[in-house]
């Protein structure tokens, strides 16, 4: 948005200029009363950047209630930077994930280099050391050259932000449909670590303690960038860049390590991240969860341009600053300790006991607002919701089987598809090793990060099909967050949280606030059963183009906990001789699967069923064998079903191959996506040990011919095909579409 020249509070309101800033007439309304008169520019640039949807959530409050969000192990649910989960021995886990879809639509490299800088902050505000980064991305087709470059820009982006600062990404999703064309989603998520003690909030206690900036100057980057986040994307590429922050890795680094010294002080008191709406949300959500005030000298702050006014110090989104509020008395320890890193630290404020937000600039009081009406006081609305004709229609479908003519050319087509290839071309640019604790690499189910000084492990996945979401946002929600335990568990770890990044359309649609509250429905009920409360997150609306919305992608972020390292597993099959089991029911499932798209080119119908019951059992069974040490692999069932499964265990393999034999529905059994199902492969000798404490179905085994043949009952061969060919299909499918 561009700016406007700043309007006296008359024209303000004659003119409807707050429309402009992402407010209503109603909510215009409702800030006149609060304050008893008329705000002025500033005021309403303070409430345009609160009262976001992005900042306040004012749509989505009442779906949000729904989430479980405590439990035994949950030291900090929602409410601050990153949530926390105890892991024993004093130390914790802290993790979150947050979007940067709007900007990454304008600007893919900074738009998603940003995104990574914001959530190492909010991880790194709680006291906690970064130790690993995922992503959840989504584009359209890469059949376009826009996408191509979206696509190719925003990975660069990612790997550019997160291997300068030393932080491994080790993990992610990628997914390609033309539901995400016009509206890429770039999800980022951090996992750091922390002892109890160091823990921090961002609260401004302590009547007359010192309120501090540190990091960077603020420039006029990002400005208005969370009003701009909320609101429908349009053809206006050039005003809009404005709200698209620049970042600097190498200036975050030395944030980090400064402020990871700085929680070691007994002069901090809070601490928080300048993310969206900057300066305004830092101070005001500080002081409102304090239940105190704050008063800034704006004159004070560092500023990388000249002549900014209030409105556009306030609401700048300049990457890599901080907001901290020490003891009063005890600030030149704080601006020598960032002198070290050649950071400022500069006192520019305190808090109050009145409980406003003022602000001073140039001798006058240019604002002063209750910090409640900003942090807390937003607007809630209930939106109507209406169910879809196009899920009643679908509903009313029988379960369809596609033709398939060639079961081989199926499969190559199949992992030749985007969403089901070889992500190297992205996990490869990204530094996945840095710190040197990763354990389990990109590629295989979960990533595994160790914990040092310890025997326990980290793993970390993040997990959504929006097409399932679309057919059934219910059931989608539920199989996102099992997904992702599954993946946890396929990786020997037991899982323990989730952070969820709600990617949807415009909340004033009835049938997209429906699907947003039926997929919260599905998360919540998943959550409780897996016993995987959600500790944190990030709400993404009006991802939308010309009134067309993305598929509803509501992301899991989990991790999950590994009680020993050495229970860490992978997907990949490990010796000939190896048994092959299938565990999990295999239905006539198509709804939404790859195979569905490859023969009609759209999607519709059911989506796969998922009983909790069935899927907390198997993941119980798969993770008591997996610690018994009876498991050589485990890969969970996903996108293109079982023969897709087999093919993925051998691709990081050398020399192997397997047979299996295959019953009932050949369609259905090679390439159903039917839920709650795992591949496993385990030694014969512990055939019997594993046989009794799994209910799986034995399909063969691994060989060393370097070829995957499956045969059906009757012993008749489906497909045989070397393991040489189908990886050359998957792992040059991506490179060869962005040539």
């Amino acid at each position: 948005m561009s700016l406007m020249l700043e309007k006296n509070p008359e024209q303000l309101k004659a003119e409807k200029v707050y429309k402009e800033m992402g407010l209503t007439d109603e909510e215009f309304a409702m800030i006149e009363k609060i304050l008893g008169r008329l705000p002025n520019y500033t005021e309403t640039g303070l409430f345009s950047g609160m009262w976001s949807e992005h900042c306040s959530y004012k749509s989505s409050k009442p779906i949000l209630r729904k989430f479980p969000t405590t439990g035994e192990k949950v030291l900090q649910g929602p409410g601050e930077g990153a949530g926390i989960v105890d892991i024993g021995d004093e130390q914790a886990v802290v993790f979150k994930i947050e979007s940067h879809n709007s900007p990454s639509a304008i600007e893919p490299y900074e738009g998603a280099a940003t995104g990574v800088g914001g959530i190492l902050r909010d991880v790194f505000s709680m006291g906690a050391r970064p130790i690993a980064a995922l992503n959840s991305l989504r584009f359209g087709e890469l059949d376009s050259p826009r996408v191509k470059y979206l696509f190719k820009e925003a990975v660069a982006g990612i790997a550019g932000y997160g291997n300068r600062i030393g932080v491994p990404t080790v993990g992610g999703e990628v997914q390609f449909d033309p539901a995400y064309e016009k509206n890429p989603l770039v999800n980022a998520m951090v996992v750091g670590l922390l002892d109890h003690k160091d823990i921090q909030k961002g609260q401004a206690r302590g009547i007359g303690n010192t309120v501090m900036y540190v990091g960077a100057p603020t420039g006029r980057d990002g400005i208005n960038g969370a009003s701009f986040s909320s609101a429908e994307l349009k053809d206006e590429p050039v005003e809009e860049r404005s709200a698209v922050q620049a970042g600097d890795p190498f200036l975050e680094k030395l944030l980090m390590e400064a402020c990871l010294e700085l929680v070691q002080s007994d002069a901090l008191i809070g601490i928080q991240d300048m993310g969206a709406a900057g300066l305004t949300s830092s101070s005001a959500e500080m002081a409102s969860k304090a239940g105190s005030g704050v008063e800034m000298n704006l004159d004070l702050v560092p500023q990388r341009e000249p002549g900014m006014s209030a409105y556009e110090m306030m609401l700048s989104e300049s990457q890599e600053r901080m907001l901290i509020v020490v003891k009063t008395g005890r600030e030149q320890e704080i601006t020598d300790l960032f002198a070290k890193y050649n950071l400022e630290a500069v006192a520019i404020g305190k808090v109050t006991d009145d409980k406003m937000l003022r602000l001073l600039h140039k001798g006058e009081v240019v604002a002063e607002v209750p910090a409640d009406a900003l942090a807390e006081d937003a607007p809630v609305y209930n939106k109507p919701s209406q169910e879809p004709a196009y899920f009643r229609e679908f509903q009313a479908m029988e379960n369809d089987i596609p033709a398939v003519n060639d079961y081989k050319e199926t499969l190559v087509k199949l992992l030749q598809q985007p969403t089901i290839a070889s992500k190297e071309w992205v996990y490869s640019q990204y530094d996945y090793m840095a710190g040197t604790n990763t354990v389990v690499a990109p590629g295989s189910d979960a990533a595994v990060v160790r914990i040092r000084g310890t025997r326990k492990g980290l793993a970390m996945t993040t997990d959504c099909n929006g097409r399932y979401v679309y057919l059934d946002p219910e059931t989608g929600g539920k199989i996102a967050v099992s997904e992702a335990a599954r993946n946890i568990v396929c990786s020997g770890g037991e899982p323990l949280a989730v952070t969820d990044n709600l990617n949807f359309g415009s909340p004033d649609n009835p049938e997209i606030f429906w699907q947003i509250d039926k997929s919260a429905d599905g998360i919540s009920e998943a959550c409780r059963k897996l016993n995987t409360p959600v500790i944190g997150g990030n709400v993404s609306l009006s991802n939308q183009y010309d009134g067309k919305a993305i598929y509803p992608t509501p992301t899991i972020g989990m991790v999950g906990l590994l009680k020993d390292i050495d229970h860490a597993t992978t997907q990949y099959f490990k010796e000939a001789g190896d048994l092959i089991y299938l565990l999990g029911e295999t239905k006539d499932e198509f709804g939404g699967s790859e195979l569905q798209k490859l023969t009609y080119g759209k999607i519709f119908g059911k989506a796969p069923e998922l009983d909790l019951d069935v899927e907390e059992k198997h993941q119980k069974q798969v993770l008591t064998a997996i610690r018994s040490g009876l498991v050589a692999s485990a890969h969970d069932l996903s996108e293109g079903g079982l023969a897709v499964a087999v093919a993925e265990s051998l691709m990081g393999t050398n020399g192997l191959g397997a047979n299996i034999e295959i019953s009932g529905n050949i369609v259905s059994a090679l390439f159903s996506e039917s839920q709650s199902r795992f591949l496993l492969s385990v030694k014969k000798e512990n055939q019997k040990e594993f046989e009794g404490l799994v209910d799986a179905k034995l399909l063969g085994e691994v060989t060393d011919t370097g070829v995957l043949q499956i045969t059906a009952e009757e012993k008749d061969t489906v497909l045989t095909e070397k393991v040489d060919v189908l990886r050359q299909a998957w792992k040059g499918a991506i490179p060869c579409l962005l040539k």
